[in-house]
């Protein structure tokens, strides 16, 4: 089976404004992530995870290696994928509605057409009678639903999530994190998931993949997530399975997350 998305050997070199430093901010990556499978990727904060998620994307071309999306090369942009961001890119200056059409408008798709797709996906995502909001009016809750359904709208084969919940409370993110499972499993597209937070990916994921403190990062662990599905995303963390699995990635995890943090203060401390 082709993989939707495989990383061979990839690094990620970033260069000073003179050209002379350089910082190797991911080196020699290779991974992948299958048809149909939920991929979390979790790391130590500024290890590259969002690194590797804008070069799936097609934003971010990496200084050496490949990537293939379903066998092909990635050249420019990622046609095949959508992108939801860690801070939601809504425009505040249009509704609800037209900000999850305005994806199926660059594509040219007839107003109507756009309209009626968007309002089909509100009403999934639970806004339905939101429809005429703006996003100053919504609870960041559902400006997340809103930025969902404007990823969900273009039916993209690979969705790519940076941290998408990490600002919510604890009670709105659970429910974010339910009802991201349960379109997916509608539809089982390929996911690549970066999060902080080791119980969301556990929860949510079917393999979670553990990258090294930076500089140079590189997958370190990979680990199969077997819970049954569908899964409550609060309920699954009191399974024993979970709790087995949580301790085996921590065990890999801990000591990075250590080192990464011992570095932010050797920054601080120069800076």
């Amino acid at each position: 089976m082709t993989s939707a998305l495989a990383f061979d050997q990839v690094s990620c070199v970033f260069r000073g404004n003179d050209g002379s430093a350089s910082y190797t901010a991911v080196a020699h990556t290779s991974l992948t992530v299958e048809e149909g499978e939920f991929v979390a990727v979790v790391g130590p904060t500024g290890c590259g995870k969002s690194t590797l998620l804008n070069v799936a994307a097609g934003l971010l071309e990496p200084s050496s290696g490949s990537i293939h999306v379903f066998g092909q090369p990635l050249v420019g942009i990622n046609q095949r994928a959508g992108y939801m961001f860690q801070t939601e890119a809504l425009l505040p200056w249009r509704s609800a509605v037209q900000n999850v059409m305005l994806g199926l408008q660059y594509r040219d798709i007839e107003e109507q057409e756009a309209r009626a797709l968007a309002l089909h996906w509100l009403e999934r995502v639970g806004l339905k009678g939101f429809e005429d909001r703006y996003p100053h009016q919504l609870s960041g809750g559902m400006r997340k639903r809103v930025a969902l359904a404007q990823t969900l709208v273009l039916d993209p084969d690979i969705i790519l999530m940076d941290e998408p919940f990490s600002a919510l409370d604890i009670q709105t993110r659970q429910l974010m994190e339910n009802e991201v499972l349960d379109l997916w499993a509608d539809k089982r597209k390929a996911v690549m998931f970066i999060t902080h937070d080791l119980d969301e990916a556990i929860a949510m994921s079917d393999r979670v993949i553990v990258l090294s403190a930076g500089p140079a990062t590189h997958p370190i662990g990979n680990f199969k997530v077997d819970l049954p599905r569908p899964r409550d995303v609060a309920e699954i963390r009191t399974n024993p399975q979970f709790i087995q699995i949580h301790q085996q990635i921590w065990s890999v995890l801990r000591d990075e997350v250590l080192k990464g943090y011992s570095q932010q203060l050797q920054a601080k401390a120069l800076a």
